[in-house]
């Protein structure tokens, strides 16, 4: 499976090239016409997406699926996702306190791959009072172990391994390739 997975771009146009992929994850703070743009460029493969802290309440439009707290099957796995980050300022949509997080993933079943706004906390994150990753997503891989958990938010192209579960963290776009 080959996939192409966006975060945090702030252009409003599609400049990044095309190709082919089977899959496009959409990890929040993007524009929804960005997203349109690149599904264009690469073929029209499905869009699994959430939002960011950055995005408008608006839901997406027809042909992005959204994750939040949702569950999707695809090429024999299933995807999962959580909108938003941590309640850094008062105001805003997408913000949720550590607890709230908490709540909202419990009993959330476990996902092949896992799509989020957000890291975990103590993967990826930052000590800034912007940036921290949330306790319930670390939680949510040691508990389900995810085969994937990829994440936006933190302006970084980084991948951990935390037991069998890859936490990949994108920056812009970037492209993954597996086998099943």
């Amino acid at each position: 499976m080959r996939i192409l997975i966006l975060a945090d771009i702030d252009e409003l146009k599609w400049k990044h090239g095309s190709g082919e992929v089977d899959l496009i994850l959409a990890l929040g703070d993007l524009s929804d016409c960005l997203i349109l743009e690149a599904v264009e460029a690469y073929g029209a493969p499905p869009v699994f997406a959430v939002k960011g802290n950055h995005d408008t309440a608006t839901p997406f439009p027809e042909g992005i699926t959204d994750l939040h707290l949702r569950t999707v099957e695809f090429g024999g796995l299933t995807f999962g996702g959580f909108n938003g980050s941590w309640k850094y300022k008062p105001r805003g949509h997408y913000l949720y306190e550590q607890h709230e997080a908490t709540e909202l993933l419990k009993g959330f079943p476990r996902v092949d791959v896992f799509v989020s706004h957000n890291s975990p906390r103590h993967i990826h994150d930052k000590e800034d009072e912007t940036h921290y990753g949330f306790e319930a997503l670390a939680a949510y891989v040691t508990k389900n172990r995810p085969r994937f958990f990829f994440h936006g938010h933190q302006h970084i192209n980084q991948e951990t391994i935390v037991g069998i579960t890859r936490v990949i963290g994108v920056y812009g776009r970037g492209i993954l390739e597996f086998s099943e």
